[in-house]
């Protein structure tokens, strides 16, 4: 018995010593799926086709919170084109969350909008699916629900 809780204790070192090294392997995913964010952030602003293409999985579902589901092509066109035209957009609360190639984001957008040059304010809770590919993680789904009132 005393064998093996001196195992476990000595395999509990072992992992407590390696825990420090495992978690800072994650910490530049976890950084970089923010700066990932972000560079999408401004894309919506200012919408620039090169910069949405290389941060948009060709395989994109995009849920918008009034029931919407817009492709890759679509979401991409519809910025260019002020159809979907974010004034300005501000993320708060955010969690970004890691799991080998695939990261979860969950945070809220607060903006204005000027759609079809229509004012208006959006206040959404955000879940974002981002999957890494060739070294780039690129955005696979999306899906936006209005904050309860």
């Amino acid at each position: 018995m005393k064998r093996r809780l001196n195992l476990a204790a000595c395999g509990l070192a072992a992992l407590l010593a390696w825990a420090p090294a495992l978690h800072a392997q994650g910490v530049p995913d976890e950084q970089a799926v923010g700066a990932a964010v972000e560079r999408l952030r401004v894309a919506m602003v200012d919408p620039d086709r090169a910069a949405l293409e290389a941060l948009v999985a060709d395989e994109l579902s995009y849920g918008h919170s009034g029931g919407r589901v817009d492709t890759k092509a679509s979401f991409v066109g519809d910025l260019l084109s002020a159809k979907s035209d974010f004034v300005s957009i501000e993320l708060s609360a955010q969690s970004v969350r890691v799991v080998g190639d695939v990261a979860v984001v969950r945070h809220r957008l607060t903006g204005a909008t000027l759609d079809q040059g229509k004012p208006g304010q959006v206040d959404l809770h955000v879940l974002l699916v981002w999957h890494k590919r060739e070294g780039q993680w690129r955005l696979l789904a999306r899906q936006a629900v209005r904050t309860p009132a």
